[in-house]
């Protein structure tokens, strides 16, 4: 089976068919989801969500664009959120320099907040990136430094540098769609060089489909090509790609159940 490590299954997008799309996503092998949380506001779907479905899980956190819109969110409040038996990350969270819709030093501190609530719960913590290496390595090495917590970069497609900063300090990578791209021969090559354990593949749906489907609505069904993707850049079958990233989600978000072990 495949899991799909980073989705967002609350959003309108998916509100008209979102059984039809859950249920096409089992159809494809796709045997877990993971809903993320990039909202305050929206963290009681988002937990609906994953309270439905056996095979869904969801975290809690603020995505780096609202990180200036919503006042609810610290470490205390992250921590009694992330007591729930579904919510089984932190995040998203993170630096966005490209879009900048939040103050950098705003980020920077709701980043900080969950970084805290990661170690509190003993969660691995969400990381987006973007047009923030420089940065997101001070933070990532200081943080560290100062007392160690699990978690990964999401929907990579960040510097090879920035890959072996985090991998340095222990924690995996996420890849999506993106590496499908024509334009993402960069990625293509840093993913050759990420150890098999330290890799997962996410859709971050409904963005980013991956080829063939790209310029459409991005669903977790579409998984399957990312994963064939990058198994064809570590040149081993389809099958040992998925069973590693499975291996790997699990190894990682250790309070999601295997489906076999949910019942």
């Amino acid at each position: 089976m495949l899991v799909d490590s980073h989705c967002h299954l609350d959003f309108k997008d998916f509100a008209a068919e979102r059984e039809a799309v859950i249920d096409r996503a089992r159809a494809a092998g796709i045997g877990t989801m993971l809903t993320i949380s990039a909202r305050m506001a929206d963290f009681p779907n988002v937990r609906a969500i994953a309270e439905s479905h056996d095979d869904i899980w969801c975290s809690v956190g603020l995505h780096p664009h609202e990180a200036s819109g919503d006042k609810l969110v610290d470490s205390a409040a992250l921590v009694e959120f992330a007591a729930h038996p579904k919510v089984v990350g932190i995040g998203e969270t993170g630096l966005d320099y490209f879009y900048e819709k939040a103050p950098r030093d705003t980020q920077r501190q709701s980043f900080e907040d969950h970084i805290v609530a990661a170690r509190a719960t003993a969660l691995p913590i969400i990381i987006h990136a973007r047009d923030a290496d420089a940065d997101m390595a001070e933070i990532l090495r200081g943080a560290m430094k100062k007392q160690p917590f699990t978690g990964l970069l999401h929907c990579f497609t960040s510097s090879r540098q920035l890959a072996e900063v985090a991998l340095d300090l222990g924690l995996s990578i996420s890849i999506s769609g993106i590496v499908t791209f024509k334009n993402a021969a960069e990625l293509r090559d840093t993913v050759k060089h990420i150890p098999l354990d330290r890799l997962l593949v996410e859709t971050d749906a409904p963005y980013l489909a991956p080829i063939p489907h790209r310029g459409k609505r991005n669903e977790p069904a579409f998984v399957a090509h990312t994963a064939q993707t990058v198994a064809d850049l570590k040149g081993i079958p389809a099958a040992a790609l998925a069973d590693a990233t499975t291996d790997n989600f699990f190894r990682l978000f250790r309070k999601a159940k295997r489906p076999d072990a949910a019942a």
